[in-house]
């Protein structure tokens, strides 16, 4: 365990290294310029290239990358060209926001999609095609849509659930919850389906397995069958979906935090672009990359634990 946790964090350097690098070059080539928002348009030139100097926006482009990397050296994102504001106090500010939107999002996702993917595969029939349904309903209904008849039905008509915002579960936990009901579920229509489908097609495959068939020979109780050892079995491609859906949520939660009006990073990184921000993107870029890093790593971590083969190779 310990030399694939040491190999994996070797790797996830360059990677680091090259997304950070690449987003940096992209948003310099997207037009905009910060000086010209923070001057408005009547300006003078004068005070224009002062204040392009002062923000270092002459420098040419892999100046401003290895100064960047400097600052990140010494434990530093840098400050928001807009307010001097610290960026990792901005960006720390709001992780807890996004954490808790994509993480109880993948629970919920995770738990419903296997009991279905389970369910449809020992049942199949009107519950399997059901799942073909859901998983394909989630696929072409855009997310924004699914968003907005959902705070028109539970907000807006039935008062049961808070339309916008979000309550500090520290402050109250009941709160926190209601505010994350709509956007989670717009978020876990797709990954539910997704889920279901990849779990029924791995267990089918190992039901037809067979030590599968002499376990059940063997009277081994049909609980035990399917979650101690078919479940387990079938592991490792559903944990490669979940871990793939919990990075994708990375995505969807820009459009989630805008239409819910929640004050994560997804909203940030809308905002920060708009403005051509470049310290906070690089910031919010380089907090998303490490959080793929980390849900890689554990996936890793859990697939050694599922199948010992992988451990020893």
């Amino acid at each position: 365990m310990l030399r694939i946790l040491v190999h994996r964090l070797l790797l996830s350097v360059p990677l680091l290294i090259f997304v950070t690098a690449l987003t940096f070059f992209l948003v310099s080539l997207t037009p905009g310029d910060p000086a010209v928002v923070i001057l408005g348009q009547n300006r003078a030139p004068e005070e224009y290239q002062r204040l392009r100097e002062q923000l270092g926006l002459l420098q040419p482009v892999p100046v401003q990358y290895a100064n960047w990397v400097a600052t990140l050296a010494h434990g530093s994102l840098g400050t928001s060209i807009f307010n001097s504001e610290s960026v990792v106090a901005k960006l720390n500010a709001r992780l807890g926001v996004t954490l808790s939107l994509v993480t109880l999002t993948a629970v919920v996702s995770s738990v419903i999609g296997v009991a279905l993917g389970i369910a449809s595969a020992l049942r199949r029939g009107v519950l399997a095609r059901t799942v073909d349904v859901i998983s394909l309903l989630g696929i072409v209904l855009p997310s924004f849509w699914v968003a907005l008849v959902l705070v028109a039905i539970f907000a807006v008509r039935l008062h049961w659930l808070p339309a916008i915002g979000y309550v500090n579960p520290a402050a109250d936990p009941a709160g926190w919850l209601r505010s994350l009901v709509l956007p989670v579920a717009v978020l876990a229509g797709p990954a539910i389906g997704l889920i279901a489908q990849q779990t029924r097609n791995a267990m089918l495959d190992v039901l037809e397995r067979p030590f599968i068939r002499t376990l059940r020979a063997g009277g081994v109780r049909p609980l035990s069958l399917i979650y101690r050892h078919a479940l387990r079995n079938a592991g490792v491609p559903i944990l490669t979906v979940i871990g793939l859906v919990f990075i994708g949520l990375l995505g969807g939660t820009i459009i989630a935090e805008n239409v819910f009006a929640l004050p994560g990073l997804g909203g940030l990184a809308v905002e920060a672009t708009g403005r051509h921000d470049l310290p906070v993107i690089q910031g919010i870029v380089l907090y998303f990359t490490v959080i793929v890093v980390v849900v890689n790593l554990l996936v890793d971590l859990l697939y050694a634990w599922l199948n010992p083969r992988i451990r020893v190779s």
